[in-house]
């Protein structure tokens, strides 16, 4: 069944791309694609929109894709093969280890002098910049809470019930008007933005897909069920504060209402989201499985090593006062 929301398919940006695309406006078979080469860049354009659209096979689709693609095993085939370099390249850029309470109070801890994305933004950030903001977050807040639902049959007990309240507050406890990603659509509209689902994929640069990726990368797997919940975690545990800095900038930009209830709504539910899954998800599942301290560790220091790399972007773009998108967005 495709989705009367789902987005177009992309620009190419590159071969791998541009063969994943073409490929899946045919129609479904059963025979194996050929491999990218070895030597591609994960980080780059190409790899990253390629797995971008592989992974949307199993969220909304393309209009122009036959849903028989899904489990197809030549797009299984190329997206497991672009799965090990990304997962390689990053496995060499963060240090990792076992440490769960020191990896997590060091993404909780903030230097007295950090200078981030929401510091900006709260202190002297323009409301074109707060816009050029959303469509980069719109890749994934969009979708929010969709990737670490998959989480959920893969646990069991105090973590598995854990999660799923975590996820109800996400889904907006029961009221899709609050659900969080409708939220993040009401902002767009109110700041004069598309709100259609992957509607500036073309925009936005790899950057800003990578830690999409990530997410959908350990979400597929029941193997990275450790990377997910650690990934999760991390983002809980640091949303809040950054919250708190989105909402000054928009009062001092004076923002629409739809556009501060978003971010004030994340400072309410994530400071408890950051206790009940450091302690109740993230503490059962190494009660249970001790062994999976190593990939919860690597979820959260990938996550924040791609998060990161995508902040550093932005404050060097508008530090040159240039678009940090690939195409700008029309000012309003």
């Amino acid at each position: 069944m495709r989705s009367p929301a789902a987005a177009p398919l992309p620009r190419p940006r590159g071969p791998i791309s541009d063969a994943v695309v073409t490929r899946l406006t045919g129609t479904p078979d059963e025979s194996p694609w050929p491999h990218p080469p070895a030597d591609v860049d994960p980080y780059g354009d190409d790899v990253q929109l390629a797995l971008t659209v592989l992974y949307e096979l199993h969220y909304r689709g393309f209009p122009e894709v036959d849903p028989g693609w899904e489990w197809a095993p030549g797009p299984l085939g190329v997206r497991a093969a672009l799965e090990r370099s990304f997962l390689d390249r990053l496995r060499a850029d963060v240090p990792g280890g076992t440490d769960v309470d020191a990896t997590f109070d060091a993404v909780c801890r903030e230097p007295r002098d950090a200078w981030s994305v929401s510091h900006h933004l709260a202190e002297q950030g323009t409301w074109s910049q707060l816009r050029e903001y959303f469509v980069h977050r719109s890749i994934y807040q969009l979708k929010e809470a969709d990737p670490q639902a998959w989480a959920i049959p893969r646990l069991t007990g105090r973590a598995k019930a854990t999660l799923v309240a975590v996820e109800f507050d996400e889904y907006g406890a029961g009221h899709h008007d609050r659900v969080h990603a409708q939220l993040f659509a009401d902002l767009m509209v109110a700041a004069g933005l598309d709100d259609t689902y992957l509607g500036y994929l073309d925009r936005v640069p790899a950057l800003t897909l990578a830690p999409v990726n990530f997410m959908s990368m350990c979400a597929l797997h029941r193997s990275r069920i450790g990377m997910l919940v650690g990934q999760f975690a991390a983002a809980e545990m640091t949303t809040g504060p950054s919250a708190r800095r989105m909402v000054q900038a928009l009062e001092r930009l004076d923002a629409a209402p739809e556009c501060v209830r978003f971010y004030t709504e994340h400072v309410e539910a994530d400071a408890v989201h950051e206790l009940v899954l450091r302690h109740d998800v993230v503490g059962d599942l190494l009660d249970r499985d001790p062994d999976a301290a190593g990939d919860v560790v690597f979820g959260a220091e990938a996550i924040e090593f791609l998060e990161g790399r995508l902040g550093s972007h932005l404050l060097d773009r508008w530090s040159r006062d240039e678009s940090s998108l690939l195409e700008p967005v029309e000012a309003t």
